[in-house]
């Protein structure tokens, strides 16, 4: 059973700062608008379900007979598609491009990742949406962008995030990168689509006239690391910069545990040197007070700390450092410790667990006018056909 299509009780339980209709949001500006999704797997969909967790009326348009290939992972799927409607059309056949033109009337946006030139060879490219529609907002994502020498190449995540600058900015003392299992080359292209579409979407409301918006993952995650690769403090070794220090670090406790320590400030390494110098005396000193003395000695000032962690027991350090208050948090490295947390648990960031499939997390900002993410389950394939070429057009 997919999320959403379990008992509604349990979803306002778990989602207690849901809409108290259990509807879209009548605050957002997005509710009511229509935003036709052409996109498959992750950065696409992910971008259009944050759309439509708050509010827009996200139509999936999927080719007959298979749909989106991400269908085969159901679990990932209904986290993507939730709050949609699903529309079978085939954009090779004329009669279903005419239908689409049909929608493209009636819509506010239309979101594709096609290869650059494929929308355009079937005779759907932006000047025929805009000709539709004036209104019309296209989002086009790609791996590289719609022009530039590697506009026409394949790629995937891990292609756009080594082009992105990601590799070049160790985040630990050894120097070791590794790619991230987290798909962030393709997540941050996608929370780009969504914030660019909603500006976009509010001009056109504004001005009457839409526009074509290109997205590129690979400069999306660009954007991200340059902040840091970019930095003067990456010239040269990046080892010897302040971008990597030994203080600031997962460590690894006496029953196997991992905490992270983030005592960036001064003000805290004062504080966690002063508390345990006693119990440990390799801390009872002052000479790495200073950030820049810390980082000045980073490995040494490591190898002290993976001792000191080394030596007690993961309850015995929960304990200790919440007391004093130093930055630290846990690490967790399976489903259970992340789902059991009871911080993320008394904020509701989990739908609660139906019989089978995978709970998801709501959106990821609390509206104090209220939001129910899980309003509706993903749509099975064609679902909403007859149901949205049959509707009426809106009022504009």
């Amino acid at each position: 059973m997919a999320v959403g299509k379990e008992d509604p009780e349990t979803v306002e339980q778990a989602q207690p700062v849901g809409d108290a209709h259990g509807g879209p949001p009548d605050w957002s500006f997005l509710t009511g608008k229509r935003v036709l999704d052409l996109s498959r797997l992750l950065p696409g969909p992910y971008a259009t379900s944050m759309l439509a967790d708050v509010g827009a009326d996200v139509v999936k348009i999927e080719e007959p007979g298979g749909g989106d290939p991400a269908r085969r992972a159901p679990d990932l799927f209904d986290a993507l598609n939730r709050n949609k409607r699903s529309v079978t059309l085939d954009l090779r056949d004329e009669a279903d491009r005419t239908a689409f033109l049909r929608l493209v009337a009636t819509a506010d946006a239309v979101v594709e990742s096609f290869r650059p030139g494929v929308l355009d060879r079937l005779g759907l490219g932006y000047p025929v949406l805009r000709e539709t529609n004036p209104r019309i907002v296209l989002c086009s994502l790609s791996g590289y962008g719609q022009t530039g020498p590697y506009a026409d190449r394949p790629g995937h995540e891990l292609n756009f995030l080594g082009l992105s600058g990601f590799f070049t900015v160790p985040g630990r003392i050894d120097g070791e990168i590794t790619r991230p299992g987290v798909r962030v080359g393709d997540m941050a292209g996608a929370m780009q689509a969504a914030f660019a579409l909603t500006v976009a979407l509010a001009g056109a409301a504004t001005t009457g006239q839409g526009q074509h918006i290109d997205v590129s993952l690979t400069e999306s995650i660009t954007a991200w690391c340059a902040l840091f690769a970019l930095s003067p403090a990456a010239v040269g070794d990046p080892l010897e910069s302040g971008l990597v220090q030994g203080d600031n670090d997962v460590f690894r406790t006496a029953d196997g545990r991992l905490l992270s320590l983030a005592t960036f400030e001064d003000k805290f390494w004062h504080s966690l040197r002063t508390a345990l110098g006693g119990e440990f005396p390799g801390l009872d000193t002052d000479a790495y007070d200073r950030r820049p003395d810390r980082t000045a000695v980073k490995q040494k000032v490591h190898d002290l700390l993976t001792g000191v962690f080394a030596s007690r027991d993961y309850a015995w350090w929960e304990q200790t450092l919440t007391g004093i208050g130093a930055p630290w948090a846990p690490v967790f490295t399976t489903r259970q410790q992340l789902l059991g947390d009871p911080h993320l648990a008394s904020r509701d960031l989990f739908s609660a667990a139906p019989p089978t499939g995978a709970p998801q997390a709501r959106f990821p900002v609390r509206f104090g006018a209220g939001l129910n993410t899980f309003r509706n389950p993903a749509p099975e394939l064609g679902a909403h056909t007859r149901e949205v070429l049959g509707e009426e057009p809106p009022a504009r």
